[in-house]
């Protein structure tokens, strides 16, 4: 006799998290998280409450997958591995970026992963209000891309993007900035999309350096010095 595997509260989750990539977060339901487990849906109600803190413990599910920092670890160091972690895993999961901060009730992985990030931020020279402008504005930039990643109407690479390019070019005598842009881009054939994401973290980065310097004696000793540590 084959012996089933005990339902158990993360079993549900995997299982719902399985159901959104497949068909969306708005396809979960108790049911037909049920339905992937081969089980009836009142089953569920013995390990999760309603759907509401399924989709909770799905928010949270997400953020266990982020790579999280260590304190002590630069903040530029800390910030750069956690943001490309982060977009590795919202483009492997699009239905997350509608949810992971919006839930009303956040898990113990959320706070885990705020409160690591400010501690990074804050053990390094930056004060509390810095650190938040930071966390905001690299999330808002790391999840922004995530969403432009998932939505592009081609696969990036390989020369998509050329393909692409060519296939709704503007006609350059109406719009003669984007045939240069298009171009000086694609002359050498080495232009990639994904490039974007850590030429354009970088652009924060240094912005964030010097206003961290601006901000603490600390951090602008280090700067002039030039120990900073490069991921």
């Amino acid at each position: 006799m084959t012996q089933r595997t005990p339902l158990s509260r993360e079993r549900i989750i995997g299982a719902a998290a399985a159901v959104a990539d497949r068909a969306g977060v708005t396809a979960v339901s108790m049911r037909s998280v049920a339905k992937v487990i081969g089980v009836e849906a009142m089953s569920l109600y013995h390990h999760v409450p309603s759907k509401e803190a399924l989709l909770d413990d799905l928010a949270d599910w997400v953020f266990e997958r982020i790579e999280l920092p260590e304190v002590g670890n630069t903040w530029r160091e800390a910030l750069t591995a956690r943001a490309r972690s982060a977009r590795s895993v919202l483009t492997a999961h699009p239905w997350a970026l509608g949810m992971m901060e919006s839930r009303p009730t956040p898990g113990p992985a959320l706070l885990q992963h705020h409160d690591r990030l400010l501690g990074v931020l804050m053990t390094d020279g930056f004060s509390a209000a810095l650190a938040t402008h930071a966390f905001s504005a690299i999330d808002a930039y790391v999840y922004g891309f995530a969403l432009t990643e998932t939505s592009l109407p081609f696969e990036p690479g390989d020369g998509a993007e050329e393909a692409f390019a060519a296939k709704v070019a503007a006609p350059s005598e109406l719009y003669p900035h984007i045939a240069r842009s298009q171009a000086e881009l694609f002359g050498d054939g080495g232009y990639a999309f994904a490039d974007e994401f850590d030429y354009g973290l970088e652009l924060l980065l240094e912005g964030l350096e010097r206003r961290a310097a601006e901000e603490s004696p600390a951090l602008r000793e280090r700067s002039s010095r030039g120990t900073r540590r490069e991921p």
